[in-house]
């Protein structure tokens, strides 16, 4: 069926859909969870080790990581990508540029290499990266659910990174992992009982939280390339678990098209340097916000032509 959608001028009528699944409604309900800590069973299992701590931020966690190695400032963390594009998040760019410089390519300089496995889709023959001979940090903030064809996401880095709201129904929290270094809490208790609570109540629908996930990006390409014949930026393998819907548009302004869609309540943006643009697919998300999402291009589409 054809879903009938319309767009509000008033600033305090809009919807609001982050590339997060938190809601209102989690904050509310977060706030009255018994105490369960079966996270911690499952982060145990998954690190194969308990040397773990939780951060206020995903960013707090990088911070973290690069004070161990004592930085000088002419020195290089050298960046390397899924896709390859030049593009790197400010979030974490700002980050390394409080103790150092980073590059795309290995300088004489280089110290650490950074490994981001981007938006959900994880960076392949990681265990190549071996040869270089440098610490590696692998940044996981959005694949907390992804794993490569040679299993060895969050196993290769000395350092693993995770941003939890952006796997959990949560507004705030990180995760960091050390393969040698011991770590202290950068939480106080009550914080990270808290985050404690939350994840172990979402924990409990791990399958299902992958399986939504692959469903709404396959149909989001479905219908991308049916109505408007638009292709994916990154295929979709098995055990990849996304964590934004990537599309090739080539036909349309993305920045412009980036300010509609949060003029009409939906965190998006460009993947810049490429004509990829990008949006929320997680688990909270019904076919009918994926078809208001499709609405927002048609509408867009329209209005540039008219």
């Amino acid at each position: 069926m054809e879903r009938e959608f319309y767009l509000s001028d008033d600033k305090f009528l809009k919807p609001c859909y982050r590339i997060s699944p938190f809601t209102t409604k989690d904050l509310a309900e977060n706030s009255c969870l018994n105490f369960d800590d079966s996270i911690l069973k499952f982060l145990n299992n998954k690190f194969s080790s308990k040397n773990f701590i939780f951060t206020n931020t995903g960013r707090e966690a990088l911070s973290i990581a690069l004070r161990f190695y004592s930085l000088k400032k002419d020195d290089v963390v050298t960046i390397f990508t899924t896709s390859g594009n030049y593009y790197v998040s400010s979030c974490v760019t700002n980050e390394i540029e409080k103790y150092c410089s980073w590059s795309r390519n290995i300088e004489k300089k280089t110290k650490i290499l950074l490994i981001i496995h981007e938006f959900g889709f994880p960076y392949e023959n990681l265990r190549d990266l071996k040869k270089y001979n440098f610490p590696i940090i692998e940044d996981c903030a959005h694949s907390f659910g992804s794993q490569n064809k040679e299993n060895s996401v969050g196993k290769v880095g000395d350092f693993v990174i995770y941003s939890l709201p952006k796997f959990f129904s949560i507004n705030f929290g990180g995760i960091l992992f050390s393969k040698k270094n011991k770590l202290y809490n950068f939480v106080d208790s009550n914080k990270e009982n808290y985050i404690i609570k939350v994840l172990s109540k979402n924990i409990k629908n791990y399958d299902q939280i992958i399986e939504k996930r692959v469903m709404n990006y396959n149909y989001l390409e479905s219908q991308m390339q049916k109505k408007f014949n638009y292709e994916i930026r990154f295929k979709l393998e098995k055990n990849y678990v996304p964590g934004v819907f990537l599309v090739r548009i080539d036909d349309i302004n993305l920045n412009k098209l980036k300010t509609f869609f949060q003029n009409n309540g939906v965190e998006a943006s460009v993947f810049y340097n490429e004509k990829t643009f990008f949006m929320p697919v997680h688990q909270a998300l019904k076919e009918s916000d994926l078809d208001y999402f499709i609405y927002l291009i048609y509408e867009f589409k329209r209005r540039e032509v008219f």
